[in-house]
């Protein structure tokens, strides 16, 4: 049976020779990496446990979020996870090395048709090279230590034809910008998406990697570019394992094909709250800025250090605006100085910092106060994420060209004088509620309690739980914290009573793949989540930590209203309006789902 690029590097990694959509199969995975802020987690779950490691040969941890170890929990996440390497003789990409993902791609643990796993929520970056990367929570990651696999559940894939030939003036961050215009957040969420036309065939590796990091803005499981010559060749180069890529089969089946003229795209920009809110340059162009910010896994390649320093050089950086620089990896950041990038940077005003995830990961530069408007080329704008400022994102040449004209600007249009400031803005502060936890749960197959109606589409996990308790590993204390970065719900852990029920939208839980954003209810008590859709990385760490989650796209047959009471049959499925007496029927737990469930997580006996 013909089968897709995903398909074919799944099924070569199962014990089956042909896998479809829909299936829940076991997957050997080559490369099992955990993070700084995740890998104290991780290491505690296999502790907790009693858990060996499968393959030390096979493990790593990056500590990529917070290399500059300017957080004392970070520091005791690190050093936890340093004692437990050298117990079990795991390589640690340490606070010198840059993001894991680029990593594993430069140094040859991954390469085409293989697979890892990250606690990093853009591990399918490495579809970049034709690899499954997926990234998953503490708990996954765990099992894959212990087991060298994990369950995964083949997800439809949808092929992406560009016709025509891409603009001189738009670069690969805005591709991807534009296709988040096209589909949204959610239109291809849970889908594999597969590239192809003249114009992917002719991209190179930093071009992919850009584009493939941002599948997870989509809502979609990865990005794969079918590896070209150029990428083959590379790879082989670097690779510690010899490989034969992966490719689709020419008669495989698609649930969706679309065909997309790039002639068409022109340069983008997100505006701040979401990626997905993009608009053309010309629509935000003259808006002033406070600062900017040039790396992440999305735009932190020799690439793009090379665009920058052409437009920075003999220019300076606008009267207090802060420009912040972050290469991704340590060999991109040594290459910079000795191409005398450095220089051209450094002359220019810019703070150049040690390779890292930088301000995405709330553990490096890169993040902003409130009241800031900042121009990124990360990958995320989400409230909150980067900071308590607006961010807007583009292309990492936008990003410089806007911080030498002082408001957002095109390289080919940066003024002569640039925007200078009027009045400065005042800091707004923010307070941390103290509440006492109760977190008894039982596990039965139907309940009851009363419904909070949040019914918004793409609640990220940086609205469920904001990416600064991230060092939190204490269940206990994640509760409180639930919700204080979603607009309208920052009082949620006050009114809440345990045994309640959350009604959300689409796309629940899209965004980072911390396990906090599940941990955090079970620690308030409430007993489920019911949404029309859930985010792929959320969906998996509540099934392995046996948080109810229920998937039902009738919602509105029930006639809900907030405060409602319902009963909800995770077995069947059915879900009734104790006021109205009303029913609908949402999707049942899956057989792995209600067994995980009864047994306490993915970890218990």
């Amino acid at each position: 049976m013909a089968m897709t690029l995903l398909e074919k590097i799944l099924s070569a990694h199962s014990k089956f020779d042909v896998v479809k959509p829909g299936e829940i199969v076991d997957i050997e995975i080559d490369s099992r990496v955990a993070r700084d802020f995740g890998g104290a987690n991780v290491v505690r779950n296999l502790k907790d446990y009693g858990l060996t490691v499968h393959d030390p040969e096979k493990t790593f941890f990056t500590f990529d979020c917070n290399p500059t170890g300017s957080d004392q929990k970070y520091a005791v996440n690190q050093h936890i996870c340093r004692l437990f390497a050298r117990e079990n003789g795991i390589k640690v990409f340490d606070i010198n090395a840059g993001i894991g993902t680029h990593i594993l791609i430069d140094e040859g643990y991954v390469y085409p048709g293989s697979t890892a796993l990250s606690t990093d929520s853009h591990a399918n970056i490495l579809g970049a090279i034709g690899a499954f990367g997926q990234g998953m929570g503490d708990m996954d990651i765990a099992a894959a230590w212990h087991n060298g696999k994990v369950w995964f559940k083949i997800p439809p894939s949808v092929k992406i034809n560009f016709e025509g030939k891409i603009p001189a003036n738009v670069s690969s961050k805005d591709i991807v910008l534009n296709l988040l215009k096209i589909f949204g957040a959610n239109s291809l969420l849970g889908y594999s998406i597969e590239l192809y036309g003249p114009s992917v065939n002719d991209m190179d590796l930093d071009d992919r990697i850009t584009i493939s990091s941002m599948a997870t803005e989509m809502g979609a499981i990865i990005i794969l570019f079918p590896p070209s010559k150029r990428i083959i060749d590379y790879c082989s180069k670097q690779s510690k394992t010899k490989f034969k890529p992966v490719f689709a089969d020419n008669d495989a089946h698609y649930e969706k094909v679309f065909t997309i003229d790039v002639s068409a795209f022109g340069p983008m920009v997100s505006r701040p709250g979401a990626p997905h809110d993009t608009v053309n340059i010309s629509e935000v162009a003259g808006t002033k800025i406070d600062s900017a910010f040039i790396g992440s896994c999305t735009n932190g390649r020799m690439r793009d250090m090379n665009t920058v320093a052409t437009i920075l050089k003999n220019r300076k950086i606008a009267p207090g605006v802060v420009l912040k620089i972050v290469p991704s990896t340590d060999e991109i950041w040594k290459q910079c100085l000795d191409e005398g990038l450095i220089e051209i940077f450094k002359k220019a005003g810019a703070l150049v910092s040690n390779a890292g995830c930088a301000g995405c990961a709330a553990g490096q530069v890169g993040q902003n106060g409130p009241g800031e408007v900042t121009i990124s080329s990360g990958n995320r704008n989400f409230p909150g994420k980067q900071g308590k400022g607006n961010v807007y994102l583009a292309s990492p040449e936008v990003v410089a060209a806007s911080a030498v004209a002082g408001c957002i600007a095109t390289p080919d249009n940066i003024p002569e004088k640039p925007s200078l400031f009027a009045i400065p803005e005042k800091p707004v502060e923010t307070k941390i509620r103290n509440l006492p936890l109760n977190t008894s749960h039982e596990k039965k197959s139907v309940i009851e309690g009363r419904v909070w109606l949040i019914l918004k589409d793409n609640i990220d996990t940086d609205m469920i739980y904001h990416n600064r308790y991230l060092a939190i590993t204490d269940i206990k204390e994640m509760g409180r914290y639930t919700f204080d970065n979603l607009k309208g719900y920052e009082d949620f852990s006050k009114k809440t009573r345990q045994g309640d029920i959350i009604i959300a939208g689409k796309n629940f839980g899209c965004g980072s793949s911390r396990q906090q954003a599940v941990d955090c209810f079970a620690a308030l008590g409430i007993q489920a989540v019911i949404a029309e859709s859930f985010g792929a990385i959320y969906e998996r760490n509540a099934i392995n930590t046996a948080f109810p989650i229920i998937t039902c796209k009738a919602l509105t047959e029930i006639d809900l209203k907030n405060g409602d009471k319902i009963k909800v049959n995770f077995k069947t499925g059915e879900i009734e309006n104790l006021q109205n007496r009303k029913i609908t029927m949402a999707e049942p737990f899956s057989d792995v789902q209600y067994e995980v469930y009864l047994k306490g997580g993915l970890l218990g006996n």
